[in-house]
């Protein structure tokens, strides 16, 4: 015998004064000021996600400070791609932060 789903709104619906679970992790980040190393520690841990597994598993060490992204790259021929392609990866990262994180890449 198959058990039916239905729909119960009283259920569903939230009661009033009581916050999501995401929202309340950004103001607890906006207030204690952790946002920036939230973020920061996002595009490291993406890093595969936002470049790829090509490029991902070339970079040895990768972190932002002060607003530049530090790469040291094992390829010589991949680092000398990326230089050139400075924009296209400060964009790529901008854009899945959803804000202006990191300004410059430095390739150590």
């Amino acid at each position: 015998m198959a058990i039916h789903y239905r729909f119960d709104k009283e259920k569903s619906s939230r009661k009033p004064g009581i916050t999501p679970l995401k929202e309340a992790i950004d103001q607890m980040l906006d207030r204690y000021k952790l946002r920036s190393r939230f973020d920061q520690s996002y595009v490291v841990a993406h890093w595969d996600k936002i470049m790829g597994s090509a490029i991902a598993s070339r970079t040895k060490n990768i972190y932002i400070k002060d607003r530049i992204l530090f790469l040291q790259i094992e390829s010589a021929p991949l680092r000398n791609e990326l230089v050139r392609a400075k924009s296209k990866i400060i964009e790529l990262i901008n854009r899945e932060m959803k804000s202006d994180l990191v300004e410059d890449v430095v390739f150590v």
